[in-house]
């Protein structure tokens, strides 16, 4: 069994006129490009709308499109900018009542009412904690953590060395634990 096309074979496909290669594309990526828009911007419906934008900005770029880093560094440097542009319009807030909003902590290993709430009341303060960092530790740590990117990939997305990356990373993790440390 031969394996499936890679995502820069498939953009290249979709460049060539292949639109089963963007559909392929497009289902690889929603998912996890969605939760790193949303947990970067509220309400809802900007987050919907910076979406549709980085595909928007995909199609658009499709015939410019060179294989030179991967296909997924690529599609996130779009988004990265776009939230970069929400947040020089306004402030990203997290809605904390979101079920979809940011890093779930694990669920409780009982259903005692008790447990729930002091479960939910941690996974509100993480959600908290992440909103309140600067802007470049939160967009390293969520790429980090959620789209599992090393941090040279990290670093060609957000324009930053690996060191610079590194720091950013201890720094937002420092900063979490003070936050969460009782």
């Amino acid at each position: 069994m031969s394996e499936p096309p890679s995502d820069e074979d498939l953009m290249l496909a979709y460049a060539a006129g292949d639109m089963d290669a963007f559909q392929t594309l497009y289902a690889r990526h929603r998912g996890p490009l969605y939760r790193f828009i949303a947990r970067g911007i509220s309400p809802r419906a900007t987050a919907d709308e910076c979406f549709q934008d980085v595909w928007s900005r995909v199609v658009a770029a499709r015939s410019r499109y060179r294989p030179d880093a991967r296909f997924s560094t690529w599609l996130y440097q779009i988004a990265q900018r776009l939230l970069i542009d929400q947040y020089r319009r306004a402030r990203p807030q997290v809605s904390l009542d979101d079920p979809d909003s940011p890093l779930q902590l694990p669920d409780a290993d009982n259903n005692r009412p008790d447990a729930q709430l002091g479960s939910f009341e941690q996974q509100r303060r993480l959600q908290q904690a992440i909103a309140e960092l600067p802007e470049e530790q939160r967009i390293a740590l969520q790429l980090r953590l959620e789209q599992e990117l090393s941090l040279e990939e990290i670093g060609e997305i957000t324009g930053a060395g690996r060191e610079t990356v590194k720091s950013r990373l201890r720094y937002a993790m420092e900063k979490l634990r003070a936050r969460l440390t009782p």
